[in-house]
């Protein structure tokens, strides 16, 4: 390191301290990287590798940006997965004695990413901190572009299962561990397979320094610490780290809500992937969702909003009916509603704006756009002073105007200034009268000089006075040889040409300094300025978070009146009873990408006595899935506090919705199909409650199908005599349809199909009664299979429902489920004595080398040892 130059020595001071990151080092008008930094970046930035003296034998790799795009290039490296170090200088280098010194004034991270670019404007981008404890988990997460503060904990039952969840429901971009989570590789690798999230290994002491709560307000904090709740070390770690990335006072980061996971609805991950709350399963982007049809807001915090509510419902009724309530009187009000949201298109987003002041990132159009959201806070005021709602009414109290800060703006900002907080034009005339003179220096610098010039001619009488100018000798006034005689005494002699003598007074040197230094005061000063009143509305950041929260509930209950009234949706009635009542039933998304009027309304009736299990039959493509999707869906909209898309709904407060619906392989982890299917439904039979909702859309599919009717049966005996949930569960298997009568509250529904010879409709009506078949063969002609397949298969059919196993399913008894709630999988046990033969037949068949008429024959064989077990 003795070899190396002063400048590269420093930079390795810094980089040793940042080793994770790739430092952005300030030159001049450049960040320059060195060494592996450079030859990273250069890769990834795709741009020139070149070199640097660095006072070894070799040279150093070295790429550069220039500092005023280093945003764009950060971005670049920040979406690729990296840490960037910024680096810059921290004195002037024209005062600099020997090197300039530096010093990383921020580490820019996934998680903490604030410019707006890099941003969805109604998604958060959360970071989060997981710490465990044995087989608890303490979790925190926070925005630090809105200044969202959560945490809780998970301390019983499924806890690791549950820690997914909980992520799930952040999907955050960057995620900090703790140790003994890191040694977890089994643990740490299901997380990181299944969340695409930046992933940050802290030391144990970020997790146990609760001095960093100082300021903070904890919403239940002094129960929380009484009671242990490791919720605030995995807060603790995350203040820490944000503290020491953003180097700079986080006044918006200024209370921590500690909530309980089970005050929500409990939606696990597959649930929110296979009713595509917020994520397509087929399109990027959020079309094709839930959030697409209800996202009417019309203000960044508002969509936010909207967001997380659709990802946590509720399940206090009293809390689902005060939604409600809101929604419904905005409905009705219609012209209210309409000026209001005319107001709301004006309103920037207020929260990031308020994270950007106190980040120091704000610039003089950020605080425009400031002012202008908050002039309309007045009139929003007024058309809600018309509501009743007592939580509109609460909103209007709640909600300051904030004219104080409203008028600071307009009085300091100019109406439209320049992006960049050095290159002036920022402050308004009239705020301060330095800055006033200095400007009239800068524009009427020629004028006083001239003033000057005819001034100095009439008092000395020397007609061809003048005052001239030169870089070397800054102004001066030049007289000829002939009028040496009439100079007065007080001009001081500056320079002596041959002809003339040049001078300068007192009053023209003083104007000098005014006029040449004005341009560079008027900077400094403007920027110094702008800083102190950036300050300034800084410390109003818990007023200005307050009301874009007032504002962001406005939205989001305007948006879904909005969204009703358009959609035709009605008002649920919300109650703690069993009842799951749907009249005219349509799914939310489906409706709209069919052709107007296509959607086939269906009507749903469950409880947890005589209708609790509805096990639905019917042909491939005629909607069951779709069915059972609507019914998840218009739970789940009801209690977050939307209406819903029915005619009449009485839902019976959900505490949990398990989805079973479709499975592709699990390649990343390693598991099949089938293992995904069990998987889900050892979950759903573990976690679910008898005031759960359970949908199951074809479980057992991806085995065999004696094993997969057994898994199925046994399953929906275990719900019916153990769980007793409301159920709904797709089936091809119709020996499931036997159960009807056998198991208490089991009810068997099918899609409705029109035949005519071989040709079928689907209906897409749900009526009671089992299903005739499953018209595979009938949908594989509508897709196009060859009619040689189809008629061969036909007669493969018949002979096959020769030996339907229904006929003995119906003579299967009910099974209880033992004591400690384990299914007896083995229901139909004496059908599956002797498989190990066909097993090994079918192990053993020459796959290559077989034609097709000795496949039928062998299929042929196997079907007569079957009917020989059965």
């Amino acid at each position: 390191m003795s070899s190396l130059t002063p400048m590269m020595q420093q930079y390795f001071e810094i980089k040793n301290q940042h080793k994770d990151c790739i430092l952005f080092f300030r030159l001049g008008d450049f960040f320059e990287m060195f060494f592996d930094d450079a030859i990273t970046a250069s890769r990834e930035l795709e741009i020139t590798l070149t070199g640097r003296d660095c006072g070894q034998e070799e040279r150093a790799p070295m790429c550069g940006v220039p500092f005023h795009a280093a945003d764009n290039y950060i971005a670049r490296l920040i979406s690729k997965g990296y840490k960037v170090a910024i680096c810059e200088q921290t004195e002037d280098p024209a005062q600099a004695k020997g090197i300039v010194r530096r010093e990383v004034i921020k580490i820019v991270t996934p998680g903490t990413v604030t410019d707006s670019a890099m941003l969805d404007e109604k998604k958060n981008n959360y970071m989060m901190s997981l710490y465990k404890r044995g087989e608890c988990f303490g979790i925190a997460a926070v925005d630090i572009t809105t200044g969202e503060f959560l945490a809780t904990q998970i301390y019983f039952g499924s806890t690791f299962v549950k820690l997914i969840d909980e992520i799930a429901k952040y999907s955050p971009s960057e995620i900090l561990v703790n140790q003994e989570i890191n040694q977890d590789n089994i643990m740490l690798k299901k997380i990181k397979t299944r969340f695409n999230a930046f992933y940050t290994l802290l030391e144990d002491r970020y997790f146990y320094n609760n001095n960093d709560f100082n300021g903070i307000h904890i919403e239940g904090g002094k129960q929380a610490i009484e009671l242990g709740d490791i919720s605030l070390n995995a807060a603790a770690a995350l203040l820490k780290y944000i503290k020491e990335t953003q180097k700079v006072p986080l006044n918006h980061v200024s209370s921590l809500k500690i909530y309980n996971i089970d005050e929500f609805m409990t939606l696990d991950y597959s649930t929110r992937r296979n009713l595509e709350l917020t994520e397509s399963l087929r399109e990027k982007g959020k079309k094709g969702t839930l959030l697409w049809i209800l996202d009417k807001t019309l203000t960044s915090a508002g969509g936010r909003l909207l967001r997380n509510r659709v990802e946590q419902p509720l399940i206090r009724t009293e809390d689902i009916i005060m939604r409600l309530d809101v929604v419904e009187e905005l409905k009705d009000k219609y012209m209210i509603r309409v000026e209001i949201r005319e107001y709301l298109k004006r309103i920037y987003d207020i929260e990031r704006l308020t994270g950007k002041i106190v980040l120091g990132n704000a610039n003089g159009r950020d605080l425009i756009a400031l002012k202008n959201s908050l002039l309309q806070i007045p009139y929003i005021k007024e058309l809600l002073a018309n509501c009743q709602t007592f939580a509109i009414k609460k909103y209007e109290t709640d909600m300051e105007t904030l004219e104080d800060i409203a008028t600071l703006i307009d009085q300091a900002i100019c109406d439209e200034p320049l992006v960049g907080l050095k290159d002036g034009g920022i402050i308004k005339t009239g705020y301060n009268g330095e800055i006033d003179t200095l400007r009239d220096i800068g524009k009427n610098g020629k004028i006083m000089i001239a003033s000057i010039e005819n001034n100095e001619r009439e008092k000395t009488g020397i007609k061809n006075l003048k005052v001239g100018f030169n870089r070397v000798f800054g102004y001066f006034i030049e007289i000829t040889r002939s009028y040496f005689d009439k100079v007065p005494e007080e001009y001081i002699r500056k320079q002596t040409l041959a002809n003339c003598e040049r001078f300068i007074t007192q009053e023209l040197k003083e104007l000098e300094e005014k006029i040449l230094g004005a341009g560079d005061k008027l900077l400094e000063l403007e920027y110094n300025i702008f800083i102190e009143l950036r300050n300034r509305i800084s410390k109003q950041a818990g007023r200005l978070k307050k009301v874009s929260a007032c504002i962001a509930e406005i939205d989001f209950y305007a948006s879904l009146a909005e969204t009703a009234e358009r959609e035709g949706y009605c008002k649920p009635q919300i109650n703690d009873s069993d009842a799951l009542k749907i009249t005219d039933g349509r799914h939310p998304v489906i409706e709209k990408v069919v052709e107007e009027g296509a959607f086939v309304p269906n009507d749903t009736f469950l409880d947890e006595k005589e209708d609790m299990v509805s096990i639905i039959t019917g042909p491939n493509m005629a909607g069951k899935s779709t069915y059972m999707r609507q019914v998840a869906l218009i739970v789940l909209m009801a209690q977050m506090g939307s209406f819903v898309p029915a005619s009449a709904a009485i839902i019976g407060v959900v505490d949990r919705i398990f989805t079973r619906v479709g499975a592709s392989d699990d390649l990343a982890s390693g598991q099949s199909t089938f293992m995904v299917e069990m998987a889900e439904v050892a979950n759903i039979t573990k976690n679910s409650t008898q005031n759960s909702l359970i949908i199951l859309d074809e479980i057992g599919r991806g085995t065999s199908t004696f094993d997969g009717l057994s898994i199925a049966w046994a399953v929906t005996e275990f719900i019916s005599s153990r769980i007793k949930a409301r159920t709904l569960l797709a089936t091809h298997y119709h020996e499931l349809t036997e159960l009807e009568g056998k198991l208490p509250g089991v009810k068997n529904y099918c899609i409705s199909v029109k035949k005519n010879g071989d040709d079928i409709i689907f209906l897409h009506k749900i009526i009671r009664g089992g299903a005739d078949g499953s018209y595979g063969i009938h949908v594989a002609i509508l897709a196009g299979i060859p009619a040689q397949v189809t008629d061969r298969a036909k007669e493969i059919l018949k002979e096959l429902e020769e030996s339907d196993i229904s006929m003995k399913a119906s003579r299967i008894k009910k099974r209880d489920v033992s004591l400690d709630g384990q299914m007896d999988l083995m229901v139909f046990g004496s059908i599956l004595n002797g498989k190990d033969e066909i097993l090994n037949d079918v192990k053993n068949v020459n796959l290559q080398g077989i034609t097709p008429i000795e496949a039928l024959n062998f299929i042929y064989k196997l079907q007569q040892k079957i009917k020989d077990l059965v």
